[in-house]
């Protein structure tokens, strides 16, 4: 239970009751105390302070009466949302009134909950690609050493094992610092989440002591939210900076981009009392990048699992095995290796860990006895989608058919990029992704122009067929014995979001039923 006058005073806000009768000493009286915080007013329970913040269509202090009546004892806002509840005429109400309470709503929430994460082992990882699968790797060799973990991620959310599904890929704050709280109930001592650069620039992961920062890579993504790369960048740095209150005490940096490099030179000027407080991780095997964990002797099998030595600061070579496909999850493979040596875990024994880890949507393959390859990945990136049909073309002898569309009210610049790069296939099928609120044909119409861009000796076959699981079930028509269809985009998901309705739709399922429909009918295996 945490007292409003001590809420107050932690976040600088002043404590007033607004309403009929209502005098600032009354407002500790009637409120007294606060044991949960929400922002949404239909979540509230009793006993909850209310965060009712200005939004892009309506100030959140509008809907202070379903709050109250759900047992709202105050409410966190501003000036303009002081108006709106004196003008609702609820009376004597508790408000904490702050300037900017989307700032002080991390802090206020940390408060609430007794800041449960610092009584743990908090690794954040950011970067565009490879958080969902270096958090995976991590958990498993966390839990290969006996820890209990936390994961908060994109796929779910796991608390000692348990599946919670995920709405964000990192949570507001009141349902972030709540989720610690609860892991901490349950015994967990350390966490893994994945920290999304809309979660650091929009303050989601504010108060939250991070032990470690984990940084994969770079590339174009999000650039709907973010002006240019360099906001991206600098976004992601938050985790990292010196000058930002959530900056990791530790940092382990994947320096195979130029991002990289600029991020660990930051992330030592954090830490420039502590030479080993930052590390660095490379799998560039020439040997022209100077790293602190560095990748020899990569080799992989026919079924795409990789074997590597990963030498760490000691200069002490460890074999590591990775069932997951791809250059890049080498480097993700060494980065959670890292990250586990980082809060104390045994390299061998994270090395273990991770040895036998499948992560959801990611290269996942979907076997029904059909004599070609079927995998479902996530890649909603151009770099993420180029480094996927790579990784499938290397040591493959087939063609390779791809199904993949673009996002709806999203960065608009990376579709015709998205068309460009899955045009290289001998087939690609543009189809929709989650058009949102968009219409679908002029989101294909842009990857179809970034496609047909290239010049003809340079790609494939292209289709266009906007149901989605009409162009899955063309690929699979389309593909002979050795081939790869590869679906891209959705990963994990369970769901198609168009006009704004979120129908059920999940990539493996309708990939298997139509290559077990083939099947069936003698079709092309």
């Amino acid at each position: 239970m945490t007292s409003l006058r001590d809420l107050a005073d932690v976040i600088s806000a002043d404590l007033v009751a607004v309403g009929p009768a209502a005098t600032s000493g009354g407002a500790a009286e009637a409120g007294g105390v606060v044991t949960g915080i929400d922002l949404s007013a239909q979540r509230i329970r009793p006993g909850d302070l209310f965060a009712a913040l200005p939004g892009a269509r309506a100030h959140g202090a509008a809907f202070t009466g379903t709050a109250l009546e759900r047992g709202a004892v105050a409410v966190l806002t501003d000036t303009a949302g002081v108006e709106a509840i004196a003008a609702g005429g609820f009376g004597p109400v508790p408000v904490l009134v702050h300037p900017d309470p989307r700032s002080a709503l991390g802090v206020a929430s940390a408060t609430v909950y007794g800041h449960p994460s610092e009584r743990m082992q908090v690794i954040g990882i950011t970067g565009t690609s490879g958080k969902t699968t270096t958090s995976y790797l991590v958990e498993a060799g966390l839990n290969a050493a006996g820890r209990v973990t936390g994961l908060v991620g994109t796929v779910e959310t796991r608390i000692a094992g348990q599946r919670v599904p995920s709405a964000l890929t990192t949570p507001e704050a009141p349902q972030l610092h709540a989720l610690f709280a609860t892991m901490l109930e349950h015994g967990v001592d350390t966490v893994v989440m994945e920290v999304s650069s809309h979660a650091l620039a929009l303050g989601r992961v504010a108060a939250t002591e991070f032990a470690v920062g984990g940084f994969t890579n770079l590339s174009q993504d999000h650039l709907d939210f973010h002006k240019d790369l360099d906001d991206y960048f600098a976004a992601k740095a938050r985790l990292f900076a010196p000058d930002s209150p959530v900056h990791a005490r530790r940092a382990v940096v994947c320096v195979d981009d130029e991002w990289g490099t600029r991020m660990a030179e930051l992330a030592r000027a954090a830490n420039d009392d502590d030479p080993a407080g930052v590390r660095t991780v490379s799998t560039d095997e020439t040997g022209s990048t100077v790293a602190d964990w560095t990748v020899t002797d990569a080799a992989s099998d026919p079924a795409g699992t990789q074997e590597f030595s990963l030498t760490d600061p000691d200069g002490t070579a460890h074999r590591v095995s990775v069932r997951l496909p791809g250059r890049y999850n080498v480097a993700n493979a060494s980065l959670a290796i890292a990250l586990c040596s980082a809060v104390g875990v045994d390299v061998d024994v994270a090395a273990r860990g991770i040895g036998s880890v499948d992560v959801p949507g990611r290269v996942e393959r979907i076997d029904r006895g059909q004599k070609f390859l079927a995998v479902v990945d996530y890649a909603h990136k151009p770099a993420a989608l180029e480094a996927v049909i790579s990784t499938l073309r290397r040591g493959m002898t087939g063609r390779i058919a791809v199904v993949v569309g673009a996002g709806g009210d999203r960065d608009r610049g990376k579709r015709p990029l998205m068309g460009s790069v899955a045009a290289s296939a001998e087939l690609l099928v543009v189809t929709d992704d989650n058009p949102r609120t968009e219409d679908p044909a002029s989101i294909r119409a842009a990857v179809l122009e970034g496609a047909r861009a290239l010049p003809q000796d340079q790609r494939g076959e292209i289709r266009e067929i906007g149901d989605r699981a009409a162009a899955i079930d063309a690929a699979v028509a389309w593909a002979r014995p050795g081939d790869v269809v590869l679906i891209a985009g959705k990963g994990h998901e369970r769901g198609q979001e168009i006009g704004g309705v979120k129908h059920p739709f999940d990539d493996r399922e309708v990939l298997a039923v139509a290559i077990e429909r083939h099947q069936r009918s003698g079709g092309k295996e």
